[in-house]
């Protein structure tokens, strides 16, 4: 256990601060502390947050589906210098209030760094979800073509070829240790991009010889603004309402992309990711629990070092609590027990380490300038906090440079031996005072390994969107993938041709194995977590996903692909079926009702599409690479019409339910009275943001109307207490840990909306519904014993609330004019497996009172 610890777990020390943070604004100086507590999912749909995200195209979500991995150029020398475009001037920029750089400002100023010399080179690296440019600055001393195709060569035998890398005295001698330092990801913590400006500038001219040798031995990159959009905006999410420091996993916006994309291209070997507010300034390593699938001695050995040279530049800035405000620094790994953990890779950091980055860190400056200060602070109160702040990310900076320079080779050495460990398939080793010396404090709480199997297969057989989309993914991450030319048997299993193979025996089986791995219930570890706890694409995306954990794969014909086979298909003749499994096949569906096509539903959830429309079949298997096989179907079928949806839900929900091609118009309880045209929709979704009984009479009556004639969807307690309030479905909803989350077991009851569901979903805060009465259909249910899979959801204090409770218990219910689900299957536009439950309610309940006529198929 710890022996060091002075501050308690991470909620406590937010709520402290948060109390501090109320106190007087005359007297000097002003408290100053971080949000009251971690923002964990996104806003409601009431907030500016949300009306922003409504604001953006529902073609950014359309073409999250298929998003592709950009693509890289032909090496060329530095500098790399450009003239950028100015952008207009916007004196609406939350950046100016604080006397801080607004984003019109910075390709002006990237274009005079340019010109200071031969050391500063900008790229645009992409486009955020608003449409603003992605700065990437690369500081070092200038290098031919030669000099950089040499730099490449190295950095790709590192990853390829680390048993040759680490004898090589080419890379010992002349390896240029990247660098990564990670600005405004969240667009409200501002002061990373001007630290960063500022430091880019001394670099630009400096002559003494740590400044020479730090840049002949090293390229610095610097992503300016990973969000622009809430940088402007004076928000923590992008213009499509998405935290992109939860985004990793998933990548479904552009600014994720794009880090992905250095990541991959750079391989960084240290990086730093500047955010706020926590006074004092926190610097990472983290507290347990602490990613299973990380070579976790060689990055706490580093990042343990780093953070200490960041305290000491901080703490040496001279600030102090009684005239200043300012905390002295913290390192959670030396002093909390818990609450600031870096299980989960969806954090930039973590994420980092999958590449190969051997000291990552967070890096949380100290005095708050965003949300309700921004707001009631005076003008000269946020300045002079924001200048502090940029002087303590500068200072963290400048060490970070520091311990590059003096450790250059070691830091090379130790990520070189990241990519052996996964090459060769050897032991991971666990932290102990005698693997990693000099850290102190280290205990069992600390170790965290996993088993890595040999292999996953992607088995082959009935075309599958799904599979198609995680190969990609894998692809896109920078995971090695092979493909069966002929059948083959491995661990016990015969495998057709065509199947995936993922060999862990590779530089990056960590970032492997945390995509497609169960995970782990580590409920029992520690008491809260600062964010999620359990993901796993096999489960999740609807794919089938076997790991493999004994025999060889000699002998087996696999050949490495660059991208999955194309699915796409049209049965030759006769009327055509698409099975609603795959948030692709629903966009589809969606895509042909628009165009009029007479589509029409049959008892199993499935779409059939006239032999007349077989080429606009045609051109949506190709645009979503899916399947229309002979429809083979009997029965009754339902004639279907366009969706429109009313939608009081989060940014991520608003995403997927547009990445899906339905018709979306979002409200909320203001939206509602102010008068709303319930002419315009179909059928209403609600998780938050709409509170029926605050709304007023008139709004009530409409709403009330409206749900008689029409359809309810809901999640969550949001969603029920609307739908029981209408008195639409007689239950009971239960909300369980509102802490909890992560993958579960569940059970279908083959009804019209789980129909085609896998058998896994995702919870957060989960709820179960009792008490059911006269006419509500239980459509799925969580599995029996214990429901969890990985994750962390625990009782609470009374008992209450655990995943014992919520065993057997109803899930998704449904009746006449409802679908209330209790899980999350839209969570951040994640878990793509259980997107066409929401699509199948959302047409169940758009035509239960359409009065269209049931036709024999």
């Amino acid at each position: 256990m710890r022996t060091t610890s002075t501050y308690p777990a991470r909620p406590v020390l937010i709520s402290a601060l948060a109390l501090a943070a109320t106190g007087s604004l005359l007297l000097t100086p002003h408290p100053a502390g971080a949000d009251p507590k971690p923002v964990t999912r996104e806003g409601s749909a009431g907030s500016a947050l949300d009306r922003t995200a409504a604001a953006s195209p529902q073609s950014a979500a359309q073409r999250a589906l298929t998003a592709p991995a950009a693509e890289k150029t032909g090496v060329r020398g530095y500098p790399r210098r450009q003239t950028l475009a100015a952008d207009p001037e916007n004196p609406a920029d939350k950046s100016l209030k604080l006397g801080l750089t607004p984003y019109h400002a910075i390709a002006p100023k990237l274009n005079a760094l340019q010109g200071l010399g031969d050391r500063v080179s900008v790229e645009v690296a992409g486009r955020s979800a608003g449409g603003h440019r992605l700065y990437l600055v690369t500081v070092t001393a200038p290098e031919t073509v030669r000099q950089a195709q040499a730099q490449e060569r190295m950095r790709e035998l590192i990853e390829n070829a680390p048993a040759t890398a680490a004898r090589s005295k080419e890379i010992k001698a002349g390896y240029k240790a990247p660098v990564f330092f990670n600005n405004n990801i969240h667009g409200n913590e501002w002061e990373g991009t001007d630290a960063s400006l500022a430091l880019i500038e001394r670099l630009a001219t400096a002559n003494d010889a740590r400044t020479k040798d730090l840049l002949a031995h090293s390229r610095l990159y610097f992503n300016i603004t990973a969000n622009p959009d809430g940088r402007i905006a004076g928000t923590r999410a992008n213009a499509n309402g998405f935290d992109l420091n939860r985004d990793f996993v998933t990548a479904s916006q552009p600014e994720a992309r794009a880090m992905r994309q250095i990541e991959i291209d750079k391989q960084p070997a240290v990086m730093l990711d500047l955010h706020g507010y926590v006074n004092g300034t926190l610097i990472e390593p983290t507290t347990p629990p602490h990613g299973e699938n990380y070579e976790y001695d060689l990055f706490l050995k580093n990042t343990y070092a780093n953070a200490l040279g960041m305290e000491a530049a901080v703490n040496g800035l001279g600030y102090t609590p009684a005239e200043d405000g300012v905390q002295p620094a913290q390192i959670p790994f030396r002093d909390q027990e818990e609450g600031w953990d870096d299980w989960p890779p969806i954090f930039t950091p973590q994420y980092a380490a999958f590449h190969g980055t051997v000291a990552a860190h967070t890096v949380e400056i100290p005095l708050t300038v965003n949300n309700s200060a921004y707001n009631t602070l005076p003008v000269t109160e946020l300045r002079r906090r924001s200048a502090i702040n940029v002087d303590v990310a500068g200072a963290a900076l400048r060490a970070t440079l520091d311990f590059v320079r003096t450790h250059r080779a070691s830091l090379v050495a130790d990520q070189i031996e990241v990519f052996r460990r996964g090459s060769v398939g050897a032991a991971q080793v666990p932290v102990s005072a005698q693997t990693v010396p000099g850290v102190p404090g280290i205990g069992p709480e600390d170790v965290y390994t996993t088993a890595f199997p040999r292999a996953y297969v992607l088995p082959a057989g009935k075309a599958s969107t799904a599979t198609a989309r995680l190969v990609d993914h894998l692809l896109a991450n920078d995971v090695r993938v092979t493909r069966a030319t002929r059948a083959f048997r491995l661990g016990g299993r015969t495998y057709p041709m065509g199947s995936y193979v993922v060999d862990l025996h590779q530089p990056k089986r960590g970032m492997a194995n945390v995509l497609l791995a169960d995970g782990r219930d580590i409920s029992d570890k520690v008491s809260v977590m600062y964010d999620i706890s359990g993901w796993s694409l096999g489960r999740l995306w609807g794919a089938e996903v076997v790991p493999v954990t004994g025999g060889g794969l000699a002998g087996l014909a696999l050949r490495p692909v660059s991208a999955a086979a194309p699915v796409a298909a049209v049965a030759p003749r006769g009327d055509l079926r698409l099975r609603l499994d795959d948030p692709s096949a629903v966009a589809a569906l969606n895509s042909l009702l628009r165009q009029g096509v007479r589509v029409r539903r049959a008892a199993d959830g499935s779409v059939v599409v006239p032999a007349s429309a077989r080429g606009q079949a045609g051109v949506a298997a190709r645009a979503y690479d899916v399947s229309f096989t002979a429809a083979g179907l009997t029965g009754t079928t339902t004639a279907l019409h366009p969706v429109r949806v009313a939608a009081a839900v989060t940014p991520g929900e608003l995403f997927a339910l547009r990445e899906m091609g339905f018709d979306v118009t979002p409200v909320s309880t203001a939206v509602l009275d102010a008068g709303f045209d319930w002419s315009s929709v179909d059928v209403l979704f609600v998780s938050t943001g709409l509170d029926r009984a605050a709304l007023g009479t008139s709004a009530r009556n409409a709403l009330d109307a409206f749900l008689a004639g029409h359809g309810l969807v809901g999640r969550g307690v949001g969603g029920a207490s609307v739908g029981t309030g209408a008195g639409l479905l007689d239950v009971t909803a239960v909300e369980g840990n509102g802490d909890a989350n992560g993958v579960v077991r569940v059970v279908g009851s083959g009804g019209p909306v789980t129909v085609a569901a896998p058998g896994h979903s995702f919870v957060y805060a989960p709820v179960w519904f009792t008490g059911l009465g006269s006419g509500v259909r239980v459509e799925q249910s969580y599995a029996t014993g214990n429901p969890l899979v990985s994750g962390h959801w625990r009782a609470l204090a009374d008992g209450s609330g655990g995943p014992a409770a919520a065993a057997g218990q109803p899930a998704v219910v449904s009746g006449p004019h409802a679908v209330l689900f209790g899980t999350e299957p839209l969570f951040r536009d994640h878990p793509k497996g259980e997107f066409p439950q929401v699509a199948q309610a959302l047409i169940t309940m758009a035509h239960a009172s359409s009065g269209l006529v049931e036709e024999n198929g």
